[in-house]
């Protein structure tokens, strides 16, 4: 893949699916802008990146404050030069019964999942539409598909985010800059493992009783899709949900 001089901006990018992402772009050669709400966590991110032969710098904030948001991504591309593609991931997924959510929790979840795509994508959309060519990726779920149990807020939220991609993918058809989302299932990141130990969720060996494929996704999986969503090759393909499950959900 050839991307000469390209920045790409990726929310939630210090740890699980986020850093693999990140990773990957900066294998494929793109200048990587790593951002993430936790304290340091984005520039250790980036400082192995670069350690690993990429180019990459972190930033912190987080998606939800929009003053924040504009402030990293003006310091991205200050110091790497304008943002070509923006991968929107950073997230929560609480669980909690429906019946006894509570209005703060469903804003909150709201407010991170689904307006902090809003923020990062309207703070760097205007660099891919001056430059006639952008990518746009937001990381959904297969729960907006079909579903989720205790998670009403969750899946609300990533339904949202596929809606939007097909808005946005119309609205900037003629600007060279295309919109799709990733939406992975059953992923086997740091945060699944937390709660595999915590008792809360099934074994890995039990949930791939139920995935096609037999096995749980790893976030290279998910890096793999974003980087064929962002390259050259994908410029007729927009307003599109890619799902990446392992067959666990077809439709």
């Amino acid at each position: 893949m050839t991307v000469p001089d390209r920045v790409a901006v990726v929310t939630g990018g210090a740890a699980g699916i986020g850093l693999s992402i990140a990773q990957r772009l900066a294998h494929d050669g793109f200048k990587v802008a790593v951002i993430d709400c936790a304290e340091g966590t984005a520039e250790a991110a980036a400082a192995d990146i670069a350690a690993a032969g990429g180019t990459a710098k972190g930033y912190r904030a987080d998606v939800a404050n929009r003053e924040q948001i504009d402030t990293a991504v003006a310091a991205a591309r200050a110091d790497l030069g304008p943002i070509a593609v923006v991968v929107a991931n950073a997230a929560v997924a609480p669980q909690q019964a429906f019946l006894g959510m509570t209005l703060e929790q469903w804003n909150s979840t709201l407010e991170i999942n689904l307006t902090g795509t809003f923020n990062i994508v309207q703070s760097c959309l205007p660099d891919l539409v001056e430059a006639g060519w952008g990518r746009v990726v937001l990381i959904s779920s297969s729960s907006a598909q079909r579903g989720a149990p205790r998670m009403a807020h969750y899946a609300a939220s990533k339904g949202g985010q596929m809606a939007l991609t097909k808005a946005l993918a119309v609205e900037f058809a003629k600007s060279g800059v295309t919109v799709n989302t990733v939406a992975p299932s059953s992923i086997d990141t740091p945060s699944v493992q937390k709660k595999r130990s915590e008792g809360t969720i099934p074994s890995a060996e039990d949930m791939a009783k139920y995935i096609p494929v037999g096995r749980m996704g790893t976030g290279q999986d998910i890096a793999g899709a974003v980087s064929y969503l962002v390259s050259d090759d994908t410029s007729y393909v927009t307003g599109q949900t890619l799902s990446v499950n392992g067959g666990s959900f077809i439709g």
